[in-house]
């Protein structure tokens, strides 16, 4: 695992414990639909980033 790859990860669990949190705080439904597609990215390019695919 490189540098990138893991503050990707961890971005992206970051925005995952804070869809968890505006769903509990009934946040718009707007909100946490784009904090769920900008988690998605981050992760799965992190995961991409990875060496193990190479």
């Amino acid at each position: 695992m490189n540098g990138l790859s893991t503050v990707l990860i961890v971005v992206g669990l970051f925005l995952v414990g804070g869809i968890v949190s505006f769903a509990k705080q009934k946040m718009p439904t707007g909100v946490i639909v784009l904090l769920s597609i900008a988690a998605a990215m981050c992760l799965l390019a992190g995961v991409l980033r990875l060496e193990v695919w190479n």
